[in-house]
C-alpha cells in the first residue's frame, strides 16, 4: 500500500505547482492552502510564511532532482556532433519554457527575498549545473572529444547562455538580437563548440556561417509523408504539421492541442513563444498534391484519434511530451534509405525551408512571410534567392515545351 503524502507534502506540491503556474508574486498563501485542503494557519504553522514555504519547495521539492535526471537520461543522437548538442540545448529550454512564470519570479523578486532563500536557490542552479556536466561528460566520451576547460566549468557557462536566452525571452518583446530559437541555438551551441572542445577524431568545429537553403523536391516530400503514414496516425501528423506550416521542430513539440483552429474555413495553429505569439495557416496543397481538408487531415484525424487527457499535441512512447530529439529519431524513420541530390539523407531542417520556398514560389510575399515566419526580411533574403532561382529554372523549362517547338534537330 503507498502512504499519503503528509501534510507538509501537500503543501509543498499544491505551492510548486501554483508557482508554476502564476508565478510566486502573484500566488497567495490562501490559494496553496486551498489546493493543498488546509487551512492557512496549518501552513503558517509548517512555515511561517510564503517565502518559508518558497524556501520548502526549493528544498524539499523531488520537481527539482527529477529534472535533473531527466537532463542526464537524454538518448543519445546519432546525428552530427553540433546537431546532437543543439537537440540538448533544444530540451533544456523546452523545460524552461514550461514554467515561464516560475523564471520571471525568481529572478525578478530574488532581491525580496531572505537569505536563506537565495542560498536555496544557488544550491539548485548548482545542481543543474552537476547534472549538466554528468550529461556533457557521457556524451563526449561516446564522441571521442576532448574539452578544453574543466566540464562543470563549461556547464555553467552553457547553464547561464541558455538561463540568459530564456530570461530575455520571458520578458521582452520585439528585440533584433536573433531571430528565432533555433537560430539562437544554432549560434550558441557552435561558439561553445568551436571555443571549448577539441576533437580526438580530428573534427574541426567551424564558426557560425550563413545557412544554404536546400529546398527537397516534390517527390521526395511526397515519399517521406507516404513514409509517415505507413508508420503510425502520429507519425503522418507530424510530417504533415513540418511540411503543411513550415513550423521549426522546436515549435512542433512546443504545440498544445487547444492552439488549433479548425472549421470549414480555415485550419491555423496558434504558435506560443515566450515573446508573444503568432498564427500560422495549415496548407491542405502541400507540393501541388491535396491531403485533405480543413477539417479532415492527417492532423486532424490524429488529435480525433486520441482517448487521452493530455494537453500536448504530440507525444513520445511513454506518453510524454515529444521531444526533439525524439522528433529527430521519427524523421530518420521517415527517411531511411532517401538522399538529396546532393547525395546526402534529408534533415530535419529542410522541411521548414520547403515549406519557406513553396510559400514563396506559390506568391506569398516576403513581408507576409515574414509575419508568417516570425523572421525578419534579412533572415528571409536567402530564401528569396532561392525561390527566384527555381522560378527562372521553371520559366526555362516552359519555353523549351511551347507547342510548335521541334523536338528533331
Amino acid at each position: 500500500m503507498s502512504s499519503q503524502p503528509s501534510t507538509r507534502q501537500r503543501l509543498i506540491r499544491s505551492a510548486l505547482q501554483l508557482f508554476i503556474t502564476q508565478g510566486i508574486s502573484g500566488t497567495t498563501t490562501r490559494q496553496i492552502a486551498e489546493a493543498a485542503e488546509v487551512n492557512e494557519v496549518t501552513l503558517f504553522r509548517h512555515f511561517g510564511s510564503k517565502h518559508g514555504l518558497l524556501l520548502g519547495v526549493l528544498e524539499e521539492s523531488t520537481a527539482f532532482q527529477s529534472l535533473g535526471q531527466a537532463l542526464i537520461r537524454q538518448p543519445p543522437s546519432s546525428a552530427s556532433t553540433e546537431q546532437a548538442f543543439q537537440e540538448y540545448a533544444s530540451y533544456c529550454l523546452h523545460a524552461l519554457e514550461q514554467v515561464p512564470d516560475l523564471i520571471r519570479s525568481l529572478v525578478g523578486e530574488a532581491n525580496q527575498y531572505p537569505a536563506d532563500n537565495r542560498l536555496a536557490i544557488g544550491k539548485r542552479m548548482t545542481e543543474v549545473t552537476q547534472y549538466m556536466a554528468q550529461y556533457l561528460e557521457s556524451f563526449m566520451a561516446q564522441r571521442q572529444l576532448t574539452p578544453q576547460f574543466p566540464l562543470e566549468k563549461l556547464a555553467s557557462l552553457f547553464e547561464c547562455v541558455l538561463l540568459g536566452y530564456a530570461v530575455i525571452e520571458f520578458t521582452s518583446e520585439y528585440h533584433q538580437l536573433w531571430h528565432h530559437q533555433d537560430d539562437f541555438l544554432e549560434h550558441a551551441v557552435q561558439m561553445i563548440l568551436f571555443g571549448s572542445i577539441a576533437s580526438d577524431t580530428g573534427v574541426s568545429f567551424a564558426p557560425p556561417t550563413t545557412a544554404v537553403v536546400a529546398d527537397l523536391p516534390a517527390e521526395t516530400v511526397h515519399l517521406i509523408l507516404r513514409q509517415a503514414k505507413k508508420l503510425s496516425t502520429q507519425d503522418y501528423a507530424l510530417a504533415y504539421v513540418l511540411f503543411g506550416a513550415g513550423l521549426s521542430s522546436s515549435e512542433v513539440i512546443g504545440l498544445l492541442r487547444s492552439q488549433q483552429i479548425s472549421n470549414n474555413q480555415q485550419h491555423l495553429l496558434q504558435i506560443q513563444t515566450p515573446a508573444g505569439s503568432r498564427q500560422v495557416a495549415v496548407n491542405q496543397w502541400v507540393m501541388g498534391k491535396r491531403l485533405g481538408s480543413y477539417t479532415a487531415n492527417p492532423l486532424t484525424k490524429w488529435l480525433k484519434s486520441r482517448k487521452d487527457d493530455e494537453p500536448t499535441m504530440f507525444m513520445d512512447d511513454q506518453q510524454q511530451p515529444l521531444t526533439s530529439t525524439a522528433l529527430a529519431h521519427r524523421w530518420k524513420n521517415w527517411t531511411a534509405g532517401m538522399t538529396t541530390l546532393a547525395g546526402d539523407p534529408p534533415q530535419l531542417e529542410q522541411a521548414q525551408q520547403t515549406w519557406c520556398i513553396d510559400m514563396l514560389m506559390r506568391g506569398v510575399t516576403l513581408k507576409n512571410l515574414s509575419l508568417l515566419t516570425g523572421w525578419t526580411l534579412e533572415q528571409l533574403e536567402p530564401y528569396d534567392q532561392r525561390a527566384k532561382e527555381k522560378a527562372a529554372l521553371e520559366q526555362a523549362t516552359r519555353l523549351d515545351q511551347k507547342p510548335g517547338t521541334s523536338s528533331k534537330d
